[in-house]
């Protein structure tokens, strides 16, 4: 069973959130919280296995509240669900160590997947946040960063499946781009994420951008 805490200053997104996912066999509500002070304490009581952040509540906001809850021994994934798809809130929940990040005005079956691929220790982005991002960075002029030496590391196969990541494509996908098995590129993500030292999909998302390994196609 997926124990999933709802962290929403607004009451009704918070109904409307259980009764979407209270819908599914393998899903439960842990708690609720009104504003990020409440959730990092209901976090620490509760230890759910998904956290859904908004971004904008009271006494502490959930970009503060993920950043805090990220680095806490509690094992909580945060999946950040908000009405602003603002290039600077995107970017922020994800340098905070948010593992997902979708719109309300998602669709329910997509909040039910985003769930249960965040749970299983995967992440994502949404279609439109990620390309969002990507225009961010085509936007602003490149940073000069060094090319990290364990990019080197990494085989021509890696660095196509990380090109495909930063895509915001999940292993399905992926598997199916690239005309090879599911567990094949399950293999090649873990060993890009340990050659890096990257936490998560999220991670390499930026890391790709950042670094000039991913361009918009």
């Amino acid at each position: 069973m997926i124990r999933v805490m709802l962290a929403d200053d607004q009451a009704v997104v918070r109904a409307g959130l259980r009764t979407i996912l209270e819908s599914q066999p393998d899903m439960e509500i842990a708690g609720e919280a009104a504003d990020g002070a409440e959730a990092l304490a209901l976090a620490a009581a509760l230890h759910p296995d998904v956290v859904m952040m908004d971004i904008r509540m009271p006494v502490i906001d959930g970009i503060k509240a993920t950043r805090t809850l990220t680095q806490s021994a509690t094992g909580a994934h945060v999946l950040v669900l908000t009405t602003y798809g603002l290039d600077e809130y995107v970017y922020e929940a994800l340098r905070a160590g948010a593992a997902g990040f979708l719109l309300k005005t998602d669709p329910p079956d997509r909040i039910i997947e985003a769930v249960r691929i965040v749970n299983a220790g995967d992440a994502l982005l949404g279609p439109q946040t990620t390309r969002r991002l990507i225009e961010r960075f085509l936007a602003s002029p490149a940073p000069h960063i060094p090319m990290p030496a364990e990019l080197g590391t990494l085989t021509d196969r890696e660095l196509e499946v990380m090109r495909e990541i930063a895509r915001g494509l999940t292993n399905r996908e992926i598997a199916a781009r690239l005309y090879i098995g599911e567990g094949t590129v399950k293999t090649h993500v873990a060993r890009i994420l340990t050659k890096l030292g990257l936490r998560d999909r999220v991670q390499v998302v930026v890391y790709a951008y950042e670094h000039g390994v991913a361009q918009a196609r």
